[in-house]
């Protein structure tokens, strides 16, 4: 701050008295009055440089102190007001590395007074000693920005506070952010979730769940086709040739032996649909398995898997492209679509020759998740994390009307 010392006050006003000796009573008066508030501007802001001295380093950092005994896992304090934010993403400064004991911590707490107010701290239980950091806080917006500045400051990780996510430098993460762009595959073939129009705009549920993903990464989105085929292949591809896969993708204990599977966004199970004709013919089961049926599947999906392993007398006819199956059924060249009850839905109200008879009885349970290599665990963090804030907001819920979908969240 700067501050305009007394004594060229008291040399102008002296100059002023000399030119008039009529005016030396007012200007006396003046400098009386201008000394007096001088006195009490210096007198405070003296004040206010004590209040940033060593007394003052020392009882914030006791407070510190005190408040890491009782917080070991860690935190982030505010030590203006000694609150915990609850957003915003944490980076540590390199000037205040290896700050351990009670006495480091003053000059933690010193740096953190003229910069941003912000101490981290957390317990190494393996050395027993606490980590003090004065921490620079980003907004969750800007991962990009606060990535750089980690890489910049030496450290290993950045903190995400409202999710409690350690996102690694090193890690997929940040090659996204440093790319940016979010590299996603997706079938295209299942409407409502994924489908690619000719003219190769993208649309559908899990489209716009993988750009609330990018958004929240804050990069731009690219999306790559794959197939049901290949899916397993495409994402276990080095190099790699995207960085999720998403649209239709069911969670299941063989995909997560080899992939990283999300957390379900989106109810799913095994249904069928038929010509509204002969909704009436197929009850259960039972009464698609018999010779006479023709089950129509897309190739090497759980759908083909569904109708290989409970359809041993029916007669299964696969078709390469999984779009083309409805019309196909309504048109009689087969009787039944093995499919999923997040797409039978869309081809019933859009094809009044369809019908899904066994909509609210499905053969099986489950949820449809993203797909993603292992070892990008900080990835899946953050996926998990958007899809929790997107269930928290009615961000999902509100997608899941648009589509016409079962919200079960």
């Amino acid at each position: 701050m700067y501050i305009m010392r007394p004594f060229p006050v008291k040399a102008i006003i002296k100059r002023i008295c000399y030119c008039s000796s009529g005016l030396m009573k007012t200007c006396y008066g003046f400098y009386l009055l201008l000394t007096l508030c001088c006195g009490t501007v210096f007198t405070a802001c003296s004040n206010s440089d004590n209040s940033t001295g060593q007394g003052n380093v020392a009882t914030i950092a006791d407070k510190v102190w005190n408040y890491s005994q009782a917080h070991p896992d860690g935190f982030t304090l505010d030590i203006r007001t000694m609150t915990e934010p609850t957003e915003g993403i944490a980076v540590s400064y390199a000037e205040t590395q290896d700050s351990h004991s009670r006495n480091q911590l003053d000059r933690v707490v010193r740096h953190a007074l003229s910069h941003d107010g912000y101490v981290g701290g957390w317990l190494n239980t393996e050395n027993g000693l606490y980590y003090f950091d004065s921490t620079k806080l980003f907004p969750e917006t800007s991962l990009k920005d606060a990535i750089q500045f980690g890489k910049e400051n030496g450290q290993h990780s950045v903190f995400i506070l409202s999710t409690y996510t350690d996102i690694p430098l090193d890690g997929k993460v940040a090659e996204i952010v440093e790319r940016d762009t979010l590299l996603v595959g997706t079938t295209g073939d299942y409407r409502p979730l994924s489908f690619c129009e000719p003219d190769g705009t993208y649309w559908g549920f899990g489209i716009e769940v993988a750009k609330e993903i990018a958004k929240g990464l804050g990069v731009e989105i690219v999306f790559v086709k794959t197939s049901w085929p290949t899916l397993t292949a495409d994402v276990l591809a080095e190099p790699q040739t995207f960085d999720l896969a998403i649209g239709g993708i069911t969670i299941t204990d063989t995909r997560k032996e080899t992939m990283l599977m999300s957390e379900g966004y989106l109810a799913n199970g095994k249904t069928i649909l038929c010509r509204a004709s002969e909704r009436d013919r197929y009850t259960s089961l039972a009464d698609i398995d018999k010779p006479e049926v023709r089950v129509m599947v897309n190739p090497g999906g759980l759908n083909e898997k569904f109708a290989n392993e409970n359809l041993t007398h029916a007669t299964i006819i696969v078709h390469q492209k999984n779009e083309e199956i409805p019309t196909l059924i309504a048109e009689g060249e087969a009787d039944v679509m093995i499919t999923e009850i997040t797409e039978a839905p869309y081809y019933v109200q859009t094809d009044s020759r369809l019908a899904a008879p066994l909509l609210d009885k499905p053969f099986t349970h489950g949820e449809i998740g993203v797909l993603m290599q292992k070892g990008q665990d900080d990835l899946m963090q953050m996926v998990n994390s958007c899809l929790q804030k997107m269930k928290s907001d009615d961000t999902l819920r509100r997608l899941h009307e648009k589509y016409g979908l079962v919200y079960a969240y």
